[in-house]
């Protein structure tokens, strides 16, 4: 299930994209998933938090691995996975493999056709960098 919970706080990481602010609403919705377990909907609730209240360094952590881009031009369903997946990769949430294989599989969804490569290519320098 964590993979679901994982998509979860994709969803609320890129809502918060637009709007700047956290949705409690939307939160709670998602939390009221029967399926989930107990420490799912923890994860899903301090990995967000934790992706809001850090979310300046992980900007910079991302655009300090990013090759001839800018934060303001990446596809913003690829920038919540980033936000997410660099997050885990900081508290080490999960193996560094799992973070980046769930990240693309997020971005392959979510994305366009180029979204995959373009966040295992990101993840990669930003697990390198923060390892």
């Amino acid at each position: 299930m964590r993979r679901v919970a994982r998509e979860s706080v994709f969803k609320l990481v890129f809502e918060y994209t637009f709007y700047g602010v956290a949705n409690d609403g939307t939160l709670e919705l998602l939390l009221a998933d029967a399926d989930l377990t107990d420490d799912d909907k923890e994860f899903i609730a301090n990995t967000y938090a934790g992706v809001l209240a850090n979310e300046e360094s992980l900007k910079k952590t991302i655009e300090a691995n990013l090759d001839s881009y800018t934060l303001d031009r990446i596809y913003r369903p690829d920038l919540a996975v980033l936000l997410l997946a660099t997050y885990e990769l900081g508290e080490k949430t999960a193996p560094v493999p799992v973070i980046i294989n769930e990240a693309v599989e997020l971005s392959k969804k979510y994305g366009t056709d180029k979204s995959g490569a373009f966040v295992n290519g990101v993840l990669a320098k930003v697990a390198k960098a923060i390892n």
